[in-house]
């Protein structure tokens, strides 16, 4: 019998008894009540899936629960959790990222929304204040089916410039 993995959840240490080639993505939402992270395509193309590990963008859907083992994963449900933490901002406050797709209604069906989020605030967590084509960049590889991507796009250069005011 294999050993449990563990790992950090949204800032809370967890142990799983699963094997060790299950998709991350899988482990997430069966075995740790995430809903953030979506299926989408099964084949890290349209981002659906995207969660931070150590901060970073990953696709969960082709990511093995091995991969993670010891390392912190953050999903869309632990985002402002963790914002407020690293940047001592008051409890309850949402990520830059989220406060702006509130503002500019980016989401329409909204089942992609968590790559779009996840996405950018961890590309903007390392460089506010990014200019449109390297957000465009960053983003590249996302898919939007309901074609919201100008409002999302709106959002991101939003939070992209409140968050180079915040470090200022």
């Amino acid at each position: 019998m294999a050993k449990p993995t563990r790992l950090t959840v949204n800032g809370k240490k967890v142990s799983v008894d699963v094997a060790l080639d299950t998709p991350l993505l899988y482990v997430l939402r069966n075995d740790l009540d995430q809903h953030g992270p979506r299926f989408g395509c099964g084949l890290a193309q349209c981002g659906a899936c995207t969660v931070q590990v150590n901060g970073e963008a990953i696709r969960s859907c082709v990511t093995p629960l091995s991969a993670v083992a010891g390392k912190h994963v953050t999903t869309l449900d632990g985002l402002a959790d963790s914002y407020v933490e690293r940047r001592k901002k008051v409890a309850g406050s949402l990520h830059p990222v989220q406060s702006a797709f509130i503002e500019h209604q980016a989401a329409q069906c909204g089942y992609c929304i968590n790559g779009w989020v996840m996405t950018a605030a961890a590309y903007l967590d390392k460089k506010p204040g990014a200019t449109e084509a390297e957000i465009r960049g960053a983003l590249s590889g996302l898919k939007c089916r309901c074609g919201t991507q100008m409002s999302i796009l709106r959002a991101v250069k939003l939070a992209s410039a409140n968050m180079a005011k915040d470090t200022a």
